[in-house]
């Protein structure tokens, strides 16, 4: 075939028609042209290391497995338009899934390994189709049965990953047994054990369910304390209750469980509670998952042991990098484990201390904040605490400083180094009341100069991560509120400072590179700038207090403020960089022994992938010329 007629039949091709044209036009340059002139077995059963993917143009492929006796199950045939290899590159350690016998006369594209992979890394879709087709598949008695799970976590993709595209719903759930408030705790422990369950859920008198009692509540509220076994579940029960939707993924679920501290979750299927299901329950069927680490990070006991834990993430980043899960989601994975740390150090803190003398949150900030942290970090954090009286001001401001101080000295040990510009609670600019930090907030919006602005922005980025949930929603209620006013000034000039970052393109459009020592790079922190700014923008402006840049994007999206391909070219471009980015990250720590930055060699990157990176600065490109217009009404 000529080059364009490979380019329309790639076109014919699943999932190859989700790719844009001009990523087409460079994976027909890399197909290599296969002809088979006789019957016969090309591939077998976990014993074939598959050096890529085959794309049949004509001709059959006949797949099946044999059983003990040699008879072919699970059977399927292939023609002509079919991608064969993709499941068994991604999901079965590179070995084919099954034996295939090519007919003879058939003919077939060959792509290589390397760039299949690097396709699907860059094409969240063109990924999930195969994940997909993976568990369609699973769903046949058959194939299921004759498919060899993998023996551990190091050797497959599946092992780590077979949940990422696995939901709730294919769980086995507990049915919801429940008691009315009033019930006395003893008849409580009494259906707990006739129903030989752990958790029981309470149920005010219109059937609302508003709380819900574990083996620990009773343990920890009611023996420990010697309390009465005839005093009210209500008494006793704990908060708060936590629903997820059975279409949810189940990693959705294990963080949930981890962020929300909670051991049970309801599953709530248009506004019917359809089951529970347990932490225990969910990380059972994840035994070999990496969201176990976080378990263990929970259960670590000194901050030797947590920076023993940090220094393994770079390893598990590394693994579900290179198996192709999407970088969304290993920022949720770093994220996680960084706030369980984080929290752990928080906890023993106040434990030598003493009960703060205050309500208080301990906030997070900039790509921490936004839950897009990665393995370059330093702490960007800060505390706002409620106001007091007078006389207890000081009092209350003496405990915060000293709390801070110890905490950030034991985070920067642990991993979490100190922020060069002093953006820390520990620092007295950044730990304040409630009614100090409003005013901050206030001024900055009112001043409206670029220092300001970016000390604003910055804010905005934040995320509580332990202590009185009230106190962020009455900061939020009050920017809020703030943010109604006319802000014309302010608006333009955060699109000033979203526009500072250039993508790195040439006038030639090629990749714009600097020199550092022998070595071609440029810098993937400052080409995502640009688009963690201009969505932080557009969030402003809607009043939207999401802070991570995806869930932003969704909410834009929802408004019609982005259309749906808009959302889809800045999710992808955003995701593919922080993928390339946290991959070198990794490597820098594991295979160099060095501390990560966040230059990336080109002669370390595929050509797909630096066609991909060269399209994704054109989209960066041409989004900030409609931000340019819209905030500041001047064109480039």
């Amino acid at each position: 075939m000529e080059r364009n007629e490979r380019i329309e039949f790639l076109k014919t091709v699943k999932p190859f028609n989700l790719l844009p044209d001009d990523v087409l036009s460079g994976v027909a340059d890399l197909l290599e042209l296969v002809r088979y002139k006789k019957e016969g077995i090309i591939y077998q059963q976990e014993v074939t290391k598959m050096k890529g993917v085959d794309l049949i143009v004509k001709g059959e492929y006949e797949s099946f497995f044999y059983d003990s006796s040699q008879n072919k199950r699970s059977l399927e045939k292939h023609q002509g338009g079919y991608c064969f290899g993709g499941i068994s590159v991604l999901l079965n350690r590179k070995r084919s899934l099954k034996t295939v016998i090519v007919k003879k006369g058939t003919v077939v594209y060959f792509l290589p390994r390397k760039d299949f992979r690097a396709l699907c890394k860059a094409y969240d879709d063109f990924f999930k189709y195969f994940t997909g087709e993976f568990g369609k598949r699973l769903l046949e008695d058959d194939f299921a049965h004759f498919f060899k799970r993998p023996t551990s976590f190091e050797e497959s993709f599946i092992a780590s990953d077979q949940f990422y595209s696995r939901k709730v719903e294919t769980l086995e759930l507990r049915d919801v047994v429940a008691c009315v408030s009033s019930t006395p705790v003893y008849q409580v422990a009494q259906k707990m054990a006739e129903s030989k369950i752990s958790c029981l859920f309470v149920k005010d008198d219109s059937g609302k369910i508003i709380g819900y009692v574990t083996d620990i509540t009773l343990r920890d509220k009611v023996i420990a304390n010697r309390a009465s076994a005839d005093i009210p579940v209500i008494e006793v029960m704990d908060n708060p209750i936590v629903t997820i939707s059975p279409q949810a993924y189940v990693y959705e679920a294990v963080l949930m469980m981890f962020q929300t501290k909670t051991r049970y979750l309801l599953i709530e299927n248009q506004g019917e509670f359809i089951g529970s299901i347990s932490r225990n329950k969910l990380l059972s069927e994840l035994a070999q998952s990496p969201l176990v680490f976080i378990q263990s990070v929970k259960q670590a006991l000194s901050v030797d042991e947590l920076k023993k834990k940090w220094e393994t993430v770079p390893i598990i980043v590394s693994q579900l990098i290179g198996r192709g899960v999407n970088s969304e989601i290993v920022n949720q994975m770093i994220t996680t484990i960084a706030d369980t740390i984080a929290v752990k150090v928080i906890e023993n803190t106040i434990d030598e201390l003493g009960p703060p003398p205050a309500k208080f949150v301990f906030m997070v900030l900039g790509s921490e904040g936004r839950k897009e942290q990665t393995l370059k970090t330093d702490q960007d954090n800060a505390i706002i605490y409620e106001d007091k009286a007078n006389e207890q001001r000081e009092l209350v401001r003496e405990y915060f400083l000293k709390f801070a101080g110890i905490v950030s000295g034991r985070l920067d040990y642990v991993g979490f180094s100190f922020c060069t510009g002093e953006l820390m609670a520990k620092n007295p600019k950044w730990t304040h009341s409630l009614s100090h930090w409003k005013r901050n907030y206030a001024s900055w919006i009112a001043e409206s100069v670029p220092e300001t602005a970016v000390n604003f922005s910055t804010f905005f980025d934040c995320r509580y991560i332990y202590g009185e949930e009230s106190i962020m929603n009455e900061l939020h209620k009050f920017l809020d509120s703030e943010l109604q006013r006319p802000l014309g000034t302010l608006f333009y000039l955060l699109t000033k400072n979203a526009l500072q970052y250039e993508p790195p393109l040439t006038f030639f459009r090629n990749i714009r590179t600097q020199t550092i020592g022998s070595l071609e790079v440029f810098d993937m922190k400052t080409a995502m700038t640009p688009i963690v700014d201009l969505v932080r923008v557009y969030a402003l402006k809607e009043r939207i207090f999401k802070v991570n840049t995806g869930e932003r994007l969704k909410a834009l999206k929802e408004l019609g403020v982005f259309s749906e391909t808009a959302f889809h070219e800045l999710s992808q471009s955003y995701y593919f960089l922080m993928g390339m980015r946290l991959k070198s990250q990794a490597s820098q720590i594991i295979h160099d022994k060095r501390q990560p930055d966040n230059y990336i060699n080109l002669d370390k990157i595929t050509k797909i992938e630096q066609v991909t990176l060269i399209e994704i600065f054109k989209t960066i490109e041409n989004f900030q010329a409609k931000i340019k217009l819209e905030f500041t009404n001047t064109l480039w």
